[in-house]
């Protein structure tokens, strides 16, 4: 019997179905789908995956209508591309399928409803809590003859009524009150010299105030006189104008009001008629 070779140009492969066809089946016990959490398991059909317990990864189930189980994997991803990858323990194991796919999917709704109705919390940052600098970081303060002079009388007083043998009274000092004393010598000296140096600075502020305050009392006065005589001028004329010493006295102290000679006079009488006469027919 002659067999029909096909050529090379029209042969096609076969398509294979992409899942494991193994029938070995893991020794440890069945994973239960009603025990896992809603976010671990997908029931959708076509798609039924679940979280490996061993391994923590997306994993397929196979054999849904018969045996589930799930499928063959390694603990790495695929796009990983180990050399040499490790098979996970919990390849073939069984899965216990106890739930329907229609109260699963109503329980997963509800969840990502849950989920999605979640708002995220407002983040309050803690205020930064500056550390404080070491002792060897301070800078202490620079003492004054009247700080140090303070701290003597203090210690003074304290040292005279106690009853150790080396203790201030009389002319006599203890080693803290001389060093205290010793200090106060020491600053009295920069303290005088700062006082009159501030003493010097207040005394030109003062005389640069007054000489500012007597200038600027002089630019006053010479502007207001130019004013005043700016102003004076037209009176002075129109005083004259009138013809009679009152009115020129008057004058020169007050400002006339618009539209009048002065103001013992109103406004002046209109020479010409405010009405043109019309011609006679």
């Amino acid at each position: 019997m002659s067999t029909a070779l096909v050529p090379p140009e029209t042969a096609t492969a076969r398509k294979r179905r992409r899942k494991a066809r193994t029938k070995k089946v893991s020794s440890l016990p069945a994973i239960v789908a009603s025990e896992l959490p809603h976010a671990e398991i997908d029931l959708t059909p076509g798609r039924e995956h679940l979280v490996c317990p061993t391994c923590k990864r997306w994993t397929p189930i196979t054999g849904v209508l018969g045996t589930p189980k799930l499928v063959p994997h390694h603990t790495e991803p695929a796009r990983a591309h180990t050399e040499t990858p490790h098979r996970c323990t919990g390849t073939n194991r069984k899965v216990d399928i106890n739930i329907a796919i229609e109260d699963w999917h109503t329980e997963w709704t509800e969840a990502v409803a849950t989920a999605a109705a979640r708002r995220a919390t407002k983040v309050l940052r803690k205020p930064k809590v500056i550390q404080a600098p070491a002792v060897s970081q301070i800078t202490p303060a620079p003492l004054s003859a009247t700080s140090a002079l303070d701290a003597y009388r203090e210690h003074f007083k304290k040292c005279r009524k106690s009853e150790g043998i080396d203790h201030c009274g009389g002319t006599r000092r203890c080693a803290d009150g001389a060093r205290l004393a010793a200090l106060y010598e020491q600053l009295q000296p920069s303290d005088s010299v700062h006082d009159r140096v501030r003493t010097r600075e207040a005394r030109v502020d003062t005389l640069l105030a007054r000489v500012r305050a007597t200038t600027a009392s002089r630019t006053a006065a010479s502007e207001w006189t130019k004013h005043r005589e700016a102003t004076t001028a037209p009176r002075t004329a129109l005083a004259k104008r009138s013809g009679t010493a009152v009115e020129e006295a008057n004058n020169t102290h007050r400002i006339p009001l618009p539209g009048t000679v002065s103001h013992l006079r109103g406004i002046e009488v209109p020479l010409k008629p405010l009405r043109p006469q019309s011609s006679a027919h």
